[in-house]
């Protein structure tokens, strides 16, 4: 059985957001906050209810919030 590595994930974020401020070229960043979420959050989701076999209720208990917040977010990020 595998772990998720935390660290990993930290160091990838880091990476990305580096990236990002890189490739600005002088333009000022905006909502990174929003950004990264978004970019984690769908991914996130999608591979959870990929893991839950379509499960809902078994979903929002791996990911470890309320039923009806992943179905907020599955409706935000037009996850069927």
């Amino acid at each position: 059985m595998s772990i998720i590595n935390e660290n990993e994930i930290a160091r990838c974020v880091r990476e990305a957001v580096n990236g990002y401020f890189a490739d600005l070229d002088g333009e000022k960043p905006h909502a990174i906050y929003d950004m990264v979420i978004r970019s984690v959050e769908k991914p996130l989701i999608e591979l959870v209810m990929s893991h839950a076999k379509g499960n809902q209720t078994r979903a929002a208990e791996l990911l470890g919030i309320n039923r009806n917040t992943l179905r907020n977010k599955m409706k935000q990020y037009q996850i069927k």
